[in-house]
């Protein structure tokens, strides 16, 4: 049977401090697992369209090929910025018991982030303008949807990005939102991943 004792320097029963306590630890280990579970669903959304990609990313139907249309050198300064947005985002979580400093870092990474969106759109609006649009072959269809919704992945990650700025200029960095930090890491570091798969499968073995 518990005790029912309380604790002195607080208004509310020891017994009610550590289940608030062990229920604020479940909701977390909760929190951090159902959020691995929707990264492994995007998994294997992302997955369905590498293999959609695979398939159809030959499919020309007489119109430009990877190396008629990819420019490597600004698709390697896009896959740069990224890079370099992951690693700010690391070293936010690493001082997140700092929110000023952890801000700083988060203002980094969304600057990287816009670097490599705008090189995205960027390369988009190239490929529209000489005629490389989505309808023209399977290649082009595949390759917009792969590279389009790893885009637009980025940028739904960078509004999270800017709410959660706001959220720690608000009111810190309390546990709920170092953990909101510590799943927007996670959700970073998976979207580089996936750009990394997507530069070497979709860009360089396009070029060789």
């Amino acid at each position: 049977m518990r005790e029912l004792t309380s604790d002195k320097s607080s208004n509310f029963p020891l017994f009610y401090v550590k289940d608030k306590q062990e229920n604020c630890a479940d909701h977390h280990d909760g929190t951090y697992l159902g959020f691995w579970i929707y990264l492994m669903s995007d998994c294997l959304i992302f997955a369905v369209f590498f293999v959609i990609y695979a398939v159809l990313g030959k499919n020309y139907a007489a119109g430009p090929a990877q190396i008629d249309i990819f420019d490597i050198s600004s698709i390697f300064i896009s896959t740069i910025a990224l890079l370099l947005s992951s690693l700010s985002c690391s070293f936010a979580t690493l001082v997140a018991k700092q929110s000023n400093k952890a801000v700083g870092w988060l203002l980094i990474t969304a600057f990287f982030g816009i670097i490599f969106i705008i090189m995205e759109v960027h390369e988009f609006v190239h490929l529209i303008s000489i005629g490389a649009v989505p309808q023209r072959s399977a290649f082009l269809s595949s390759f917009f949807a792969l590279v389009g919704l790893h885009g637009l992945h980025v940028f739904f990650g960078l509004v999270w990005l800017f709410v959660l700025v706001v959220q720690i200029l608000n009111k810190g960095l309390f546990p709920d939102n170092r953990r909101r930090l510590m799943c927007f890491s996670m959700f970073w570091h998976f979207l580089d991943l996936i750009w990394i798969c997507v530069f070497s499968f979709v860009y360089l073995m396009g070029v060789v």
